[in-house]
C-alpha cells in the first residue's frame, strides 16, 4: 500500500504573494496549492487565507477565480491612449480604473493606425518584470474626446498634402486632404488638429494656421517657440507703454553714481540688470569682514500691478534664451534700454547693502531705491583674465578700486558655502555659435570661470537678505524652493551606487553634503560623469510658492528670486514687495498681490516651459550643424538606458542622440532599471549608463532636433534601415529566431 503524500509546510501570506507577482498569468487556488504541495486541510486553509489577503487588498480574484496582485490588469481590456512621453514611447492607461492610486504604466507597441492621445484602443496587454505592461494594440474602437492640436512642416507627396510633425515623439505624418491645407505652402511651418476617424493607415489634419516660412536657419528658434506656445508678439498696449517710458526721477532715490559698480555678463549679453561692488567693512567689530552692494535694475517703476506691460510680463513667466535670438518678458526698449544698467548712464534701481564676516555669514542688510551710473560693461572673460594677471584697458584701472575687492569679499563667500555644504554637481552645458544669418558655426561645451562663481555668490547673497527682509516686514514673499529627494528616488540612487561599489547608507537624514561626498570618491574616475548624471536625475525639481520649505541644493533655510526682475516676473513680485515693505514709494503691491500659491504654480511652469523650448532648439542647432556629417565617427557617453535604446552625448560637441535597440549587436536586451544597463540574454554584453563608445552618425534631421547613432564597431554596419517618414515597419517574414529577437527588450528591477 502506497504511503500518503508529505504534509508541507503551510507558506505564509508573504510566500503566497511572492508566488503570485512571479506569475504574470493569473494561478488559481489549484495552482497555488500544486506550488507548494499542499494536501487535505492545508487547501481548506490556503481558502481561507486567499480570502483574508483579498479583504486586506494583497490580491485582486479576477474571470475564472484566478488570482493576481492588487491592480494586475486582464490580459486583453479598453485601453485609453495618454500620448508618448518624453522619450517617445506611446504611453496608455486602463479606461476603467477603480483602484486606489495610480494604475500601472503602459507602453503600446507600433501599430500601423497610429492611435494617438485620447483614442480608445483594444489591446493585449504583457506584464514585464518591473511591474510596467506592454501594450499590443488589436484594433482602434473609438476616436479621442478633443481634437488635438500637432505642429508640423506642410509638404506635397505625389501629389498629397502631408504633415511632418516637429515633435520627434510623433513616428508618424499626417495626411492633408485638398481643401483642409488652408492655403498652406510647401516648407510653411502650420498647426493643424488631428480629425479623429477610424481610416486605415495615416491619420487625417486639417491646418488651422500658416506660422512661417521654415526654409531659414531662423526658423529653429520659432519652432521651438510655437511648440511650446510661448508669446512672441506683445500687446499693442504693452508696446505703447514701454514706447512712452521716461527717465525715473532722482527725488525720493539714494544716490549711488559716486560707488563704482560694475555689470559683469557674458560676452553676447544684451540686458546688464545687475550691478556689484564690494569694500572691506571698516567697523572695528567685524575684522576681515566686507560690506556688498548688490544693485538691481528698478523694473517695479516701469511696471505697475494689472497694466499693460504687467498682464504681458505675467503672461509670459520670464525670457526665453536661443542660440540666435532672445524673446524677452518686457519689449526690448525696457529690457535693453531703461532697465538695462548700460555703463556710464544714470539708472533706477533697487540696491541691497549688505555686510559679511571673514567666513561670509551675512551680518545685516537693508534695501533702499537708489540712482546708480555703472562705471563698466564687463565679462566673465575680462574678470578672469584680469584676475589672471592680465588685465585689459577696461579692467586695469578697476583693479585694486573694484575688481581685486570684489573677489576678496567673493572668498568669503565661499568659505560659508562650504561650511553650509552646498550640492556641487559638476555637469557641461552645450553652447551654440552661430552667425548673424542664424547658422550654426560650431557646437562646443561652455566654459566655466571663477568669475561666473563670483557672480552667482554675490546673487545668492542679496535673494537671501531678501527673503529675510520679507519675513520681517510680514510681507508675501515668493520663495524660491528645492525639496530634498523623495525617498523612492533616494532608493533607487542607493541601487544604483551599489551596483558600482558605492556605500550610500539607509536611515540618515540626507544633506547635500553626502551627495557631495559621493561625487568626490568617484571625481577623476571613468565613472564620474555618470555618477553627476544619476545624482542629478535623484533630486526634486526647484519651485516658485509662497510656502517656504528652503532650498535643498543651496542648504538654505530661505531663498527667494530678487536679482533678475527684467527677465523672471517673480523677482518683480519680490521688488513690489520690499517696495511695500520698505516704505520705498510708487510701484508696490498694494492690495493687488493676488493669489501668489496660483501665481506659483503658474510660473513654475512657465519656467519649465522656456527650460524644454531652449533646450529643443539646441537639439535642432545641434542636428542642423552635424547633418553633413552623416557617416562620420565620434567619440560618446550614454547619458541615458531606456528599454527601446541608449541615449547618448558626443564628447566634442556636447549633442545627444539615440543608438535604437535594433541596432545593438544581435540579442534579446534586458533593461535592468536599478543599475541603468541593458544586457544582452546571449552574449552578456552590457551597455551601462556612462559608458564610453564610438559610434556613427546615421542620421540627423534638423526638423525634429533628433540624432540616430550605431555602435562603430565591425559586424554593425549592416543595421536594418529606419522606414520613410509616415510608413509601418513591415512584418518580418521567413527569418530566423534570433533574427526576430533583434531589438527586443524586457524589463528587469
Amino acid at each position: 500500500m502506497p504511503s500518503p503524500p508529505k504534509r508541507q509546510r503551510f507558506p505564509s501570506k508573504k510566500e503566497i504573494l511572492t508566488y503570485i507577482q512571479e506569475n504574470p498569468n493569473k494561478v488559481g487556488k489549484r495552482d497555488i496549492a500544486r506550488a507548494f504541495g499542499l494536501i487535505g486541510s492545508q487547501r481548506v486553509k490556503l481558502k481561507d487565507i486567499l480570502r483574508e489577503m483579498k479583504t486586506e487588498g494583497l490580491i485582486a480574484q479576477g474571470r475564472g477565480r484566478r488570482f493576481a496582485e492588487k491592480g494586475t490588469l486582464p490580459d486583453v481590456t479598453v485601453l485609453t491612449v495618454i500620448g508618448p512621453d518624453k522619450d517617445g514611447d506611446v504611453l496608455a492607461k486602463p479606461k476603467d480604473w477603480n483602484e486606489e492610486g495610480e494604475p500601472p504604466l503602459i507602453y503600446l507597441a507600433p501599430h500601423r493606425q497610429a492611435p494617438g492621445p485620447g483614442d480608445l484602443v483594444l489591446a493585449k496587454l504583457k506584464k514585464l518584470k518591473d511591474g510596467t505592461y506592454e501594450a499590443s494594440v488589436m484594433h482602434r474602437i473609438g476616436g479621442a474626446e478633443r481634437r488635438d492640436s500637432v505642429l508640423g512642416v506642410f509638404e506635397m507627396v505625389k501629389g498629397q498634402g502631408r504633415l511632418r510633425p516637429t515633435d520627434r515623439r510623433q513616428r508618424y505624418e499626417f495626411f492633408i486632404a485638398c481643401g483642409d491645407d488652408g492655403d498652406a505652402k510647401p516648407g510653411e511651418l502650420v498647426r493643424a488638429e488631428v480629425i479623429p476617424g477610424k481610416q486605415l493607415g495615416l491619420r487625417q489634419a486639417r491646418v488651422l494656421e500658416r506660422l512661417g516660412d521654415t526654409q531659414g536657419a531662423k526658423s529653429v528658434s520659432l519652432i521651438a517657440l510655437h511648440e511650446r506656445d510661448i508669446p512672441i508678439d506683445f500687446s499693442d498696449g504693452a508696446l505703447a507703454q514701454a514706447e512712452k517710458a521716461k527717465a525715473a526721477p532722482h527725488k525720493g532715490r539714494d544716490d549711488l553714481r559716486k560707488i563704482p559698480l560694475v555689470t559683469i555678463d557674458g560676452a553676447d549679453a544684451r540686458d546688464f540688470d545687475d550691478a556689484v561692488w564690494a569694500e572691506p567693512d571698516d567697523s572695528q567689530n567685524n575684522p576681515g569682514g566686507w560690506h556688498l552692494i548688490v544693485a538691481i535694475a528698478d523694473v517695479a517703476w516701469y511696471v505697475r500691478p494689472g497694466d499693460d506691460l504687467d498682464r504681458s510680463a505675467y503672461e509670459r513667466g520670464n525670457s526665453v534664451y536661443f542660440p540666435d535670438r532672445v524673446v524677452p518678458m518686457l519689449p526690448e526698449v525696457l529690457s535693453n534700454g531703461w532697465c538695462s544698467l548700460r555703463p556710464n548712464e544714470d539708472r533706477p534701481c533697487l540696491a541691497a547693502h549688505m555686510w559679511i564676516d571673514a567666513n561670509g555669514r551675512l551680518l545685516k542688510h537693508k534695501f533702499i531705491r537708489a540712482t546708480l551710473c555703472s562705471a563698466a560693461r564687463l565679462t566673465y572673460e575680462q574678470v578672469q583674465a584680469a584676475r589672471d594677471g592680465n588685465p585689459d584697458d577696461a579692467t586695469g584701472p578697476l583693479m585694486e578700486s573694484v575688481i581685486n575687492p570684489l573677489y576678496g569679499a567673493f572668498e568669503a563667500l565661499l568659505k560659508d558655502r562650504s561650511k553650509r555644504g552646498v550640492l556641487e554637481l559638476d555637469l557641461p552645458e552645450r553652447q551654440i555659435h552661430v552667425d548673424d544669418e542664424g547658422t550654426v558655426t560650431g557646437v562646443s561645451i561652455r566654459q566655466r570661470f571663477e568669475s561666473h562663481k563670483l557672480i552667482e555668490e554675490f546673487m545668492i547673497a542679496a535673494n537671501v537678505a531678501a527673503a529675510e527682509t520679507l519675513e520681517k516686514q510680514k510681507q508675501p514673499c515668493m520663495y524660491r524652493i528645492h525639496n530634498e529627494p523623495t525617498l523612492d528616488k533616494l532608493e533607487a540612487l542607493r541601487q544604483f551606487l551599489d551596483g558600482i561599489g558605492i556605500n550610500f547608507a539607509k536611515g540618515q537624514k540626507i544633506m547635500p553634503d553626502h551627495f557631495n561626498d559621493i561625487l568626490e570618491k568617484v571625481a577623476d574616475t571613468p565613472n564620474a560623469n555618470m555618477v553627476n548624471t544619476v545624482v542629478l536625475r535623484s533630486q526634486s525639481q526647484a519651485e516658485y510658492s509662497p510656502n517656504n520649505i528652503g532650498h535643498f541644493g543651496l542648504a538654505l533655510h530661505r531663498y527667494c528670486h530678487f536679482t533678475s526682475p527684467i527677465r523672471r516676473y517673480s523677482d518683480l513680485l519680490v521688488h513690489r514687495a520690499l517696495i511695500e515693505g520698505g516704505g520705498l514709494g510708487a510701484g508696490n503691491i498694494g492690495d493687488k498681490f493676488g493669489d501668489f500659491e496660483n501665481i506659483g504654480e503658474h510660473l513654475s511652469d512657465t519656467e519649465r516651459r522656456a527650460a524644454q523650448a531652449e533646450r529643443d532648439a539646441v537639439d535642432r542647432f545641434s542636428a542642423a550643424f552635424l547633418a553633413d556629417r552623416v557617416g562620420a565617427e565620434f567619440p560618446a557617453r550614454i547619458n541615458g538606458v531606456t528599454r527601446f535604446g541608449l541615449f547618448i552625448t558626443l564628447e566634442e560637441t556636447g549633442a545627444d542622440g539615440l543608438i535604437p535597440i535594433r541596432d545593438l549587436p544581435d540579442d534579446y536586451y534586458i533593461h535592468d532599471e536599478a543599475h541603468h544597463m541593458l544586457r544582452g540574454r546571449q552574449n552578456k554584453r552590457e551597455f551601462r549608463l556612462g559608458q564610453t563608445l564610438r559610434v556613427v552618425l546615421m542620421e540627423a534631421t534638423p526638423l525634429t532636433g533628433g540624432l540616430i547613432f550605431r555602435l562603430s564597431e565591425p559586424g554593425t554596419e549592416k543595421i536594418r534601415k529606419l522606414p520613410p517618414r509616415g510608413k509601418p515597419h513591415k512584418k518580418s517574414r521567413g527569418k530566423s529566431k534570433a533574427s526576430r529577437r533583434r531589438g527586443r527588450a524586457d524589463s528587469k528591477k
